[in-house]
Parts: C-alpha cells; structure tokens; sequence
C-alpha cells in the first residue's frame, strides 16, 4: 500500500494546530516556554534525512512525542550550538 500523498502547505495550519496543542501539553507538565515551532522543529528533524513522512506517521510523531524525548532533542541542540 502507498503511502499517502500530502501537501505541507495545504496542512499547514492543521499541522501547527497539533503543534501547538502539544505544545500546551508540555506546559501543563511543567514545561512553560514550549512553543509549537518548538514541537514542530523537534518533530520534524529527522524528516530531512527521510524525506516526507506518510501522513499519519506525521500525526503520530507529533501526538506521540513525550517530554523525554523533547529534552534530549534540545539537549542535543544546545551541544551541537556551542560546539559546532
């Protein structure tokens, strides 16, 4: 089966929407300066290197991404910023 087709632009309200309720999730935790582009940037940054995901592995990335997973992320950003 084909993976679906699906155009960044089109969805790109509907994509930052799920951002930023993400987003929001991570500040009732305790996390207070989350922004969707933040969720997004995280999300996505494997997406260069793969190429366009299928849809709902889109979906999925972004619903399912846990606070755990968004430290080490930007953990790894702020290494990689001040040493490269």
């Amino acid at each position: 089966m084909e993976s679906e087709q699906w155009n960044y632009e089109q969805l790109s309200d509907e994509i930052e929407a799920m951002c930023r309720s993400k987003a929001e999730e991570f500040r009732l935790l305790g996390y207070e300066y989350v922004k969707g582009k933040d969720i997004w940037d995280c999300v996505s940054r494997n997406y260069a290197k793969e190429g366009r995901p299928a849809l709902h592995k889109l979906v999925n990335d972004i619903y399912s991404l846990k606070a755990n997973s968004y430290m080490n992320y930007l953990t790894i950003a702020a290494y990689r910023g001040l040493n490269g």
